[in-house]
């Protein structure tokens, strides 16, 4: 999903894994671009992953629940990703875990 589109509506409740980061200067010459890349298409063959958004430093990934959220966090490959983003990748970065009781929302051409 490129940064300009947004993720479909989803029924509520649901889990957004909010991840914010700040890179290091040279992480898009060490690999992080096909990492990234590779990361969402493997999350998205997952049980329970609903959807992603993402713009510069941010990325929000969507989940049925709470299990699958976790059940992200455990893949192997996704593991690896998160090691190299500690040691290489990321000179800061947060992780928020939130459950969504609402949303709204609106796309032009809606009415």
């Amino acid at each position: 999903m490129s940064c300009m589109e947004l993720a479909p509506l989803f029924e509520p409740p649901y889990v957004a894994v909010i991840f914010s980061s700040v890179r290091t200067s040279d992480a898009l010459n060490t690999g992080y671009g096909e990492m990234a890349a590779r990361m969402l298409e493997l999350a998205a063959r997952q049980p329970g992953y609903l959807g992603v958004e993402s713009a510069p430093g941010i990325t929000i990934s969507y989940w049925r629940d709470a299990a699958s959220a976790t059940a992200w966090r455990a893949v192997a490959e996704h593991r690896e990703a998160q090691r190299l983003g500690r040691t290489e990748w990321y000179s800061a970065y947060r992780l928020r875990i939130a459950t969504v009781d609402r949303e709204v929302g609106h796309d032009v051409g809606d009415g």
